[in-house]
């Protein structure tokens, strides 16, 4: 029996890795033009990290981590996330020192044990930013823009941008009472996730996908009832800034997000085009994390969206490129003497920066021809004994079917022109 990769993973083979590449570079793209930087931290972390930054209540943490104990009997995870990764780094490098803001992104794998399903794997790549130290209205905003403006690059239509604030610790408190009040009478109807959600952290109940649990907070209070004055002040200046930035938004009372660290604002980016999994970007401000995890008191703010999503929804709404041509040209030697002429040629080519390809099977010309086509060459480079003994090279266009004759010492030359026209 062979091997087969994990359940809830994948490969990236060619010809769909250029796709992850063309959204990586037109993500790199955006983040420099809002002046973010690149980080990038450790795949595994001191399981306490998300235990006490994630939120001991949460899902992620009760029942999708990928935990395990190192040979010094120490309890490391996998991370499932990477906002509490960051904030660890920000602390124990102490860019608390540099000047601030400090705007981070970074993109690569998350690791949660989940059921595997259309647009949610095990193993899944996410691309985030996080902002820290400043708790300014127009920080949020920018974050929000950011996200608008990239799925904006990459075409993306047929987007909802929903945003709630979900409130400080001051007003939350009152939130959480009248919760419970609104939910005692009903709490044995709850599933049971959220009957323990109802004592240690009620306002996750809303968040709940169960429709039993749904039904039952139709009418509940939402945060937007019990904003304080601050709060409120907050969210509606962001609403501001983002009717200025052109961002076309919808106030979700309801929107709590799934992790416990969120303050203030929350938002989350929604398709309906590629399922049940519609949420393609998702975050909020975050400004007690980093003192949890053992900083200075730090306002953040971040987002994540899972690279995977973004791609189905580009597929199906047809705004992936179309797939450009991998080789510029095949080198087809015959014989030994062909073929050590040829390699030659073929490394002057490759200096310059031309993509370039040869046999490596000692297959005939027809065979090679065909190849070259499979691969999407444009031109196939032909050397043959006749070619050596003129110091010829003979070039095909195998868009046109025609050829002509170059001498070899000019190859390099010739083929360079050509490439740098586009022909």
């Amino acid at each position: 029996m062979s091997i087969q990769r994990p359940k809830g993973t994948q490969d990236l083979l060619p010809g769909t890795v250029e796709q992850w590449q063309y959204l990586e570079e037109t993500i790199r793209t955006v983040c420099r033009a809002y002046g973010y930087e690149e980080i990038r931290t450790p795949i595994f972390e001191a399981t306490e990290l998300f235990q006490r930054g994630v939120g001991q209540t949460t899902d992620i943490v009760k029942k999708e981590m990928y935990t395990f104990m190192d040979k010094g009997d120490r309890s490391m995870t996998l991370r499932p996330e990477l906002t509490a990764s960051v904030c660890r780094a920000y602390v124990e490098n102490k860019l608390y020192g540099h000047p601030q803001p400090v705007k981070l992104y970074y993109m690569g794998p998350m690791f949660r044990y989940e059921r595997p399903q259309s647009g949610r794997f095990r193993q899944f790549h996410q691309f985030g930013i996080e902002v820290l130290g400043a708790d300014q209205p127009v920080v949020d905003a920018e974050v929000i823009s950011l996200v608008w403006n990239l799925y904006q690059r990459l075409g993306l239509t047929g987007l909802e941008v929903h945003v709630n604030s979900v409130g400080c610790p001051t007003c939350r408190a009152k939130h959480r009472k009248q919760l419970q009040e609104f939910l005692t009478p009903r709490q044995n109807e709850l599933c049971n996730d959220c009957r323990e959600r109802f004592e240690r952290n009620p306002l996750r109940i809303l968040d709940c996908k169960n429709p039993t649990c749904q039904a039952v907070t139709t009418g509940a209070p939402t945060t937007h009832d019990t904003l304080c004055m601050d709060c409120s002040t907050h969210f509606e200046r962001v609403l501001v800034l983002l009717g200025l930035a052109g961002v076309v938004y919808r106030v979700n009372p309801r929107l709590v997000r799934g992790l416990d660290y969120y303050t203030k604002t929350a938002f989350e980016v929604m398709v309906e085009e590629i399922g049940a999994q519609s949420a393609i970007c998702g975050g909020g401000r975050y400004d007690g994390l980093v003192e949890e995890i053992g900083g200075p008191p730090t306002p953040g703010i971040g987002f994540a969206m899972g690279l995977e999503r973004v791609l189905a929804a580009l597929q199906v709404q047809h705004k992936l490129p179309e797939e450009k041509p991998r080789l510029f040209a095949m080198l087809i030697a015959l014989g030994e003497k062909a073929e050590n002429e040829g390699f030659a040629l073929l490394s002057a080519l490759r200096y310059q920066g031309i993509p370039v390809s040869m046999d490596l099977l000692g297959r005939s010309l027809k065979t090679q021809l065909k190849a070259a086509n499979r691969l999407g060459a444009q031109y196939a480079l032909i050397l043959g004994e006749t070619e050596l003994e003129q110091n010829l090279l003979l070039i095909r266009d195998l868009r046109l079917g025609d050829q002509i004759e170059i001498p070899l010492v000019k190859a390099v030359e010739e083929i360079k022109k050509k490439f740098q026209r586009g022909v």
